[in-house]
């Protein structure tokens, strides 16, 4: 079975085929930046995957498809939204992806309280599907726990990420605009995109009614105007489609498929092994540190280790607790590094309850071009410089306006040719706005092992134990009241407030669990992000986490893996691990 050593096959081509420098789980947006830093080091490096293999361009089945190719015209029947109903509610998921998510009935788990696990498992993961926006975060984010006294100190600063996170930008593309804000600090852009003509008049007003505020356009990683090192990557211009989710054939949004992945193979030290179910880290007693990886085979089911002196966790954060929680040994008969019981605790997201939507009068002789892949974004205002709300933290705010079609006439069938004339027509703008609300990290926010309930591979599932709280509630509160108002405020009419009231999850924002720290006895790595007690196993997805900010994270996950795994190399040359 699963586990057992004395069944395990690791000579499968000898010990020696099966050792590397350096191994990677998990191909999405960590550990495709794990694999690059490692591999442009000379580390002989294996990337596992638990799902299929996934070339970019040639395995995005729909990318060029018409609306008319699907068989349902990009919905899904009622019955696949019936079997998968955690899946089926998030945004990105119709009949034109579907094969990148991963579906309830095929890997369940367990819901002590409402949680939506949202998961790509293939070759780049969620990377492959996420929604793009990429802000740095401020000095205000890493020295909030610390400041306000919430989670535990984060062990890193602002001025040691930023150049990581120029290090990350610049490869990756993202573009923005240079707006000199220090609670959202400027970075390598490439030129931004331009909001439309209401959305330029909202930010406009915002910005000169408060003075506490900045609405900006977003950034986000798509390239909008391409430099060498992106054609280098065979990346193109991004050409405002948003199909992403489909998988980008121009490569115009960052992806680990269309850029780190295929850079870190040309340097002919990658092994890319898909199909590779993780089933736990291998820990050595007798030499006090991690030494391979153990692999149930997706199809086969058969066991296999592999070995290296550097193993990076990136299998996304929930999945990466669930294989330290079972990678235990008699050093650590509960979960890899976990002496002081906190693995798998203080799990944390983002609140996204909130949402507005509202109409704007006037602009009728106005429309616009294309379909950009981001709105105008409002910082985070709320207990920036110091603690002077009711709430611990604050929101960030995503706004967009956009036209659709016009209505039938009044008293007029929606059918034949005068509805057919009518919805040629532009209608009228309508705006949008949503909240991102940092959650405070708890230590009942948890998840763990079943103890009678395993997968397909023999492996235990994962029990989700996630919920909101009062604080929750107190920011949901302050965004509709401050939403409400900004939209008054740009001229808005028929402010309509929605509580979506949906679970943690559907946010796909979900951290912690392996949070980082100074000390031993409150957290499990180190400001490097290797395990306290096994310096040579690193965490660098969401796991890491010590706190969520208000801001998107992914940059942060990409910056903080580059970090993490330059430092792991020198480590290893200098023979410290």
């Amino acid at each position: 079975m699963p586990g057992d050593s004395s069944k395990v096959n690791i000579n499968s081509g000898g010990v020696d085929k099966n050792t590397f420098d350096a191994i990677v789980v998990g191909s999405g947006i960590s550990g495709g930046w794990a694999a690059k830093e490692l591999c442009d080091h000379g580390l002989k490096t294996l990337v596992l995957e638990r799902g299929k293999n996934v070339v970019h361009i040639k395995d995005y089945p729909t990318a060029t498809k018409n609306p008319w190719d699907f068989e349902h015209r990009g919905q899904l029947p009622v019955k696949n939204l019936k079997d998968d109903p955690v899946v089926a509610r998030c945004y990105a998921y119709n009949e034109t992806s579907a094969h990148f998510f991963v579906k309830d009935h095929e890997h369940p788990y367990i819901q002590e309280k409402p949680f939506d696990w949202i998961r790509g498992y293939q070759v780049g993961g969620k990377s492959l599907l996420w929604a793009r926006a990429t802000q740095r975060w401020s000095k205000y984010d890493f020295e909030g726990p610390a400041r306000d006294g919430y989670a535990v100190p984060w062990p890193v600063s602002y001025d040691e990420m930023a150049p990581w996170y120029s290090h990350v930008e610049l490869f990756a593309g993202i573009s923005g605009h240079k707006d000199g804000l220090d609670t959202l600090p400027d970075g390598e852009f490439l030129p931004p995109w331009e909001l439309n003509c209401v959305e330029k008049d909202m930010v406009q007003k915002i910005n000169s009614t408060y003075k506490d505020r900045t609405a900006i356009i977003g950034r986000c990683a798509h390239l909008t105007k391409p430099n060498q090192i992106h054609l280098d990557q065979g990346r193109m211009q991004c050409q405002a489609r948003t199909l992403c989710e489909r998988g980008c054939p121009y490569g115009g949004y960052f992806s680990s498929n269309a850029s780190t992945l295929p850079w870190a193979a040309k340097t002919g030290n990658l092994t890319l092994r898909p199909d590779s179910v993780v089933h736990s880290i291998i820990y050595d007693d007798k030499k006090g540190k991690a030494v391979g990886v153990r692999v149930i085979d997706a199809h086969t089911k058969e066991a296999t280790e592999y070995f290296a002196k550097i193993i990076f966790v990136n299998a996304a954060c929930l999945n990466s607790n669930l294989i330290l929680l079972n990678s235990t040994s008699s050093r650590f008969p509960n979960g890899l590094g976990n002496d002081n019981g906190l693995l798998g605790k203080y799990i944390c997201f983002h609140n996204y309850r909130g949402t507005l939507n509202a109409s704007i009068d006037g602009y009728l002789d106005k429309y616009y071009y294309g379909r950009k892949p981001t709105g105008a974004m409002l910082p985070n205002f709320r207990n920036v410089h110091k603690h002077d709300m009711d709430f611990m933290r604050g929101y960030m705010v995503h706004f967009s306006a956009g036209r659709g079609t016009a209505n039938a006439p009044e008293g007029k069938p929606e059918i034949g040719g005068e509805f057919k004339d009518a919805i040629t027509e532009a209608g009228d703008w309508g705006v949008f706005m949503m909240m991102q609300g940092e959650t405070i990290p708890k230590e009942t926010n948890h998840v763990r092992l079943s103890k009678d309930q395993k997968d397909a591979w023999g492996i235990p599932q994962l029990i989700t134990s996630v919920d909101y709280d009062d604080n929750d509630e107190k920011v949901l509160k302050d965004f509709f009241e401050q939403g409400e108002e900004m939209l008054t405020k740009a001229g808005c009419k028929n402010i309509y407030k929605n509580d979506s009231k949906q679970a943690p999850g559907l946010d796909i924002h979900e951290m912690g669990g392996v949070r980082m720290g100074t000390d031993p006895k409150t957290s499990m790595l180190n400001k490097w992000n290797a395990f306290h007690n096994c310096n040579n196993v690193f965490v660098t997805d969401g796991a890491c986490m010590t706190s969520t900010s208000t801001q998107n994270p992914s940059l942060t996950f990409m910056a903080i893996t580059a970090r993490a795994a330059n430092h792991a190399v020198e480590e290893l040359k200098k023979g410290n691990i």
